[in-house]
């Protein structure tokens, strides 16, 4: 650790204020290890995804009936779509022609893939609506001008991940261990934002089991929860605090290294920000539950990578720990991490680039009794929050037998 942050400066070296600096600093790099190496413009193809693709196909392959299908994916290139072709190599899709869209600018660049080298093509509605999918990893504009266009009459299945469509009557928002009937009724799907998707894949076990009558959670999300850009400026903040230069903050309302926000996406009328409220909105939705109070305070924190969420939820039957703790560790899509003896627990060194949600530290509540849990969950946000639930979406349009995560 000393001998890296020396590198950077070397006259701190010297300093006892050296050796916080140098700690706080090894700890942000610890966590930059354990996924993917940031490049300035997007996330690159990963080291992880170069090593793992082949095994993983391997693996995780599920039967495609002899059918392929003809993929696109709008993004290509930024954070989230770079993890939809990572998902879509991992588990099989059977593709029989990938096509990277975007802009004119960016036509013609030759992009490395874990689906191999591909040709960004010119985004277009009529090659758009040559392919059976379509992701769209772009911006709430784009989708709102062109999502309904592609899917149209007899286009191809478009899986949105902005909020363009979250909310609107009669575009499914769906999370397919939950509601992924809904994906044959429309062929343009919502991908939830990644804070509810992380979230009610532990919730809706218990919710089976227990009922639900209210919900309090409290978020710690990361940098990347904004993108390439924000992982960047929390790399370079940490640099440039470990020199003694000035942090400097565009992504985010104040500099994040060493520092939490109170404060992810605009405040509204209620004094809630709209991140919080989306995770009432959205809960309601997937859940089929209109009138579920739901309150949320979103963080964000200086970690790279994985959402934290700590949540507390009353429900309408008993719900004794160990029994919830059992029903969680067998649950689709969550893993236990649940041994206080050992120091288990969620944490977003652990759940990084992993597809199921860490759960733990489950307790009785101390305000609900026996009719209340707090919980605490960890979950990988461009993956099971974005690109994996896409993917999973897509396969259940697409009638394809799904593979175990």
């Amino acid at each position: 650790c000393l001998a890296f942050a020396a590198q950077l400066h070397p006259d701190l070296a010297a300093t006892m204020s050296f050796v916080r600096i140098a700690l706080v600093l090894a700890a942000t790099v610890a966590q930059a290890t354990a996924f993917a190496p940031l490049k300035s413009r997007a996330l690159a193809f990963s080291k992880f995804s170069r090593a793992e693709t082949a095994t993983a196909r391997r693996a995780t392959t599920a039967p495609s009936m002899g059918k392929e299908f003809k993929v696109g994916v709008v993004g290509a290139s930024g954070a989230v779509g770079v993890e939809i072709m990572g998902v879509l190599a991992n588990r099989g899709f059977p593709v029989s022609s990938f096509h990277a869209f975007a802009s004119a600018r960016s036509a013609g660049k030759k992009l490395e893939t874990p689906l191999g080298e591909v040709t960004v093509e010119e985004f277009s509605l009529e090659a758009a609506r040559e392919m059976d999918v379509v992701f769209l990893a772009v911006d709430g504009d784009f989708a709102g001008e062109w999502a309904e266009k592609i899917a149209e009459g007899d286009g191809p299945y478009v899986i949105d991940n902005s909020s363009k469509f979250r909310y609107t009557d009669g575009i499914p928002l769906v999370i397919p261990e939950i509601n992924g009937d809904l994906c044959k009724g429309s062929k343009l799907i919502a991908n939830p934002n990644c804070t509810t998707a992380i979230a009610l894949v532990a919730l809706w076990p218990l919710f089976k089991k227990y009922g639900l009558k209210k919900m309090i959670m409290s978020t710690y999300q990361a940098a990347s929860g904004a993108g390439a850009p924000g992982m960047n400026e929390l790399k370079d903040g940490v640099s440039a605090y470990a020199t003694g230069a000035d942090v400097k903050n565009e992504v985010f309302a104040h500099p994040l290294p060493f520092n939490v926000i109170p404060h992810i996406d605009v405040f509204q009328d209620n004094m809630y920000t709209k991140e919080e409220m989306k995770v009432t909105w959205e809960t309601r939705k997937i859940m089929d539950l209109p009138d579920l109070p739901v309150s949320c305070t979103a963080v964000r924190i200086p970690t790279f990578r994985a959402h934290a969420e700590s949540i507390t939820i009353e429900t309408e039957l008993p719900c004794p720990p160990d029994e919830a703790r059992k029903l969680l560790g067998e649950a689709p899509g969550c893993v236990l991490a649940d041994d206080t003896t050992k120091n288990i627990y969620p944490m977003p060194l652990t759940a990084s680039t992993k597809y199921n949600v860490e759960v733990g530290r489950v307790r009785q509540s101390e305000v609900f009794g026996k009719t209340g849990l707090d919980f605490f969950v960890c979950g990988d946000q461009l993956l099971r929050g974005a690109a994996l639930n896409a993917v999973l979406v897509a396969e259940r349009a697409l009638d394809l037998p799904v593979a175990p995560l």
